[in-house]
């Protein structure tokens, strides 16, 4: 039976797939596993009763497992290692908490409104250490084999080409290049390719965000 997922709508688009990277992550899980599920897409800013009934917070994603619904990505997918443990997606625990700043850094930046407040300096660094990293260990966090702490990382790499790119102008450093063939081979991979939120609906879901800051 398949697994109901409940996920953001595209900003303006409620019949379409949304752009949050916590969602993403929960459906290249599923996708990577080969689970079985059934999206229902929220409009976030107009959030239905039934939504609200299973997330009282109004988060997403929320997933329904043997009848009880729930909430957080990092819940969520440790629960599908449990129930589907084939192929295993585990991290290593010493490559675990690669990359683990990089969106609180990516966010400051995106938002920052003072180019010299070293917002744009802190995820250069952030990007750097992973790409050492990728470097020593690569193609993937932790070795040939893709692992939770990739798919948690796709989607943040993803709204940093997109969102940078089309509100601050902003481009990867090329010299990164251990990270460069990172993201490809993520963005290229068939669970990502069939689960990313278009260029648009990225940029309209940062939107109000950037406006506001």
């Amino acid at each position: 039976m398949a697994i109901e997922v409940v996920v953001k709508a595209a900003t303006g688009a409620p019949d379409v797939l949304g752009d949050c990277p916590f969602c993403h992550r929960v459906l290249l899980t599923l996708e990577e596993k080969k689970v079985a599920y059934k999206l229902l897409l929220v409009n976030l800013s107009d959030k239905p009763s039934w939504f609200l009934e299973v997330s009282p917070e109004g988060k997403v994603p929320v997933v329904k497992f043997d009848g009880k619904w729930v909430p957080d990505s990092d819940v969520i997918v440790g629960i599908l290692e449990d129930k589907y443990p084939d192929p295993s997606l585990v991290t290593p625990p010493q490559f675990s908490s690669v990359g683990s700043k990089i969106n609180g850094a990516f966010v400051k930046f995106l938002l920052s409104k003072d180019p010299s407040d070293g917002s744009e300096q802190a995820l250069l660094e952030e990007l750097k250490a992973l790409d050492e990293h990728l470097k020593a260990h690569g193609p993937y966090v932790a070795g040939q084999k893709v692992t939770a702490v990739d798919l948690s990382l796709a989607p943040k790499l993803y709204h940093i080409d997109i969102a940078l790119g089309h509100f601050k102008k902003w481009v990867f450093p090329e010299n990164l290049r251990s990270l460069s063939a990172y993201k490809k081979l993520l963005f290229a991979r068939e669970s990502f390719v069939k689960t990313k939120a278009v260029p648009e609906h990225v940029i309209a879901g940062w939107e109000t965000k950037v406006n506001a800051a």
